[in-house]
């Protein structure tokens, strides 16, 4: 059992993900406190045994660990709220928002906070994340283990060394789920028009997806050898591989994902003006 302390400001689902995952990691439920506006968050997190609050500073005073997971336009605010308390008690202060760029995470709690942003993405509500995180200056080395741990709780965790790389993070890993329900919605409607019923072809898209993503993930095989595997000479596969690629298949990702991670920026330069 962790006897680190944790502050969640944020009570909404990645904020419920990650104290599930670190209940489940053996951290005690005595360690852990949440803060939210919301009455009916609150209860759903005080059915776990934690301690709640519709008080941030109260929350997070004496914590180790304060975790941000309040979205992007409320940060400012919830910042400004603990403020005081985080320049007094100095604990290690995990942003999960999208968009909000250390530096104003800084500029609103003081210039030497202890700061790693972090970009987890909707499969950690399953213990099934994928999390990139990157720690300022101010973090110490062991700073960095216990982030590590905490969200390594709720899937893969990785570190990078430039923050930059957090937008390129969230145009895969953070928007990337989308991209793949969507993949596995085109899948489940050709289906369809090929005559399946509307839950088999269902079922069959998204086990298909599981199945391949445990392929490449659990398997030594790299994903191109994975595929030159199923895709036989001559065969339906093949066929399906080459209307893919005619179509511009390789570029259109190129070009969503591209997207994603100027949208990005846009959003830390809004947040750093706003």
């Amino acid at each position: 059992m962790n006897a680190s302390s944790i502050a969640f400001v944020g009570g909404g689902n990645m904020a419920g993900s990650l104290v599930g995952g670190l209940l489940a990691r053996g951290w005690g439920a005595a360690n852990i406190r949440v803060s939210d506006p919301l009455e009916a968050s609150l209860a759903r997190l005080a059915h776990l045994g934690v301690a709640t609050f519709s008080d941030n500073a109260a929350a997070v005073r004496g914590a180790d660990i304060v975790v941000l997971a309040v979205k992007p336009q409320m940060m400012r605010n919830a910042c400004l709220d603990i403020r005081e308390t985080v320049g007094v008690d100095r604990p290690l202060v995990i942003s999960i928002a999208a968009g909000t760029a250390i530096a104003s995470i800084a500029t609103w709690l003081g210039e030497d906070t202890a700061v790693v942003r972090c970009m987890p993405n909707t499969p950690a509500m399953l213990q099934c994340g994928a999390t990139v995180l990157f720690a300022n200056t101010h973090v110490r080395p062991e700073q960095r283990r216990i982030a590590h741990e905490v969200l390594e709780s709720v899937g893969y965790a990785a570190w990078v060394d430039r923050e930059e790389l957090l937008h390129a993070v969230t145009a895969l890993s953070g928007s990337g789920p989308a991209y793949v329900f969507l993949l596995i919605e085109a899948m489940q409607r050709a289906g369809e028009m090929l005559g399946l019923d509307p839950e088999l072809a269902a079922r069959l898209a998204g086990q298909t997806a599981l199945g391949a993503a445990r392929m490449a993930l659990e398997g030594d095989v790299d994903v191109i050898e994975l595929r030159r595997r199923v895709t036989s000479p001559g065969g339906t596969t093949e066929r399906a591989i080459r209307a893919f690629e005619q179509a511009g298949f390789r570029g259109i990702v190129e070009t969503a994902m591209t997207a994603a991670c100027d949208r990005s920026r846009e959003l830390a330069d809004e947040g750093a003006s706003g």
